[in-house]
């Protein structure tokens, strides 16, 4: 059987969420789709690049247009994006590892600073951007990781505070906002 590239993206997406990521092989997949792992290189140049289309897949899934002021669509990037990321099994470690490594998951950063710049931030957006996306990408895969070892019996699973995510970001909101009317109350701008 002949699969397109959309069918062998969302198969490594089961085979991520039911394995996780170190098991997430060019073999393993081929064995899941019933073809020899040299086939899926038809679709995909190597494993970097199949995982590029895995994050942008998740990313795509989790996406949600996103109205109103800066710092509300801010907030709506963000919570989109946590909640894709914690979707799937090891979700947040590939769209992080990916976004990192330039191979793809552009698509938050690129909402992120289009929503900075719509609010009059600047050539501060790129920055505010990438500082959002180290606390989503650091809060996720925190609490993957602690998830994972709870379910392992490695570790007792002591309930986390779900607000904890809530506040991070609207610390991190208001010191953008901060830098804002800095900004914008300087004489030299």
């Amino acid at each position: 059987m002949r699969y397109r590239r959309e069918d062998v993206v969302a198969r490594a997406l089961q085979v991520l969420d039911d394995y996780g990521l170190a098991d997430l092989t060019m073999r393993r997949l081929g064995t899941e789709l019933g073809v020899r792992p040299s086939a899926l290189y038809h679709h995909f140049a190597n494993k970097q690049s199949l995982l590029a289309a895995v994050a942008d897949e998740i990313l795509r899934r989790g996406r949600h247009e996103q109205t109103g002021a800066w710092d509300v669509r801010v907030t709506g990037i963000c919570t989109d994006l946590r909640d894709s990321l914690l979707a799937y099994r090891d979700g947040a470690e590939v769209v992080a590892t990916v976004w990192s490594f330039g191979l793809g998951a552009s698509q938050p950063h690129d909402d992120l600073v289009q929503a900075l710049t719509d609010g009059g931030l600047g050539d501060l957006a790129p920055t505010a951007a990438r500082t959002l996306l180290h606390f989503v990408y650091g809060h996720a895969v925190d609490e993957q990781t602690h998830l994972q070892a709870a379910a392992a019996g490695a570790i007792e699973d002591d309930v986390r505070d779900t607000d904890d995510f809530v506040a991070g970001l609207g610390l991190i909101t208001a010191g953008i906002s901060m830098a804002k009317a800095v900004r914008e109350a300087s004489p030299d701008r």
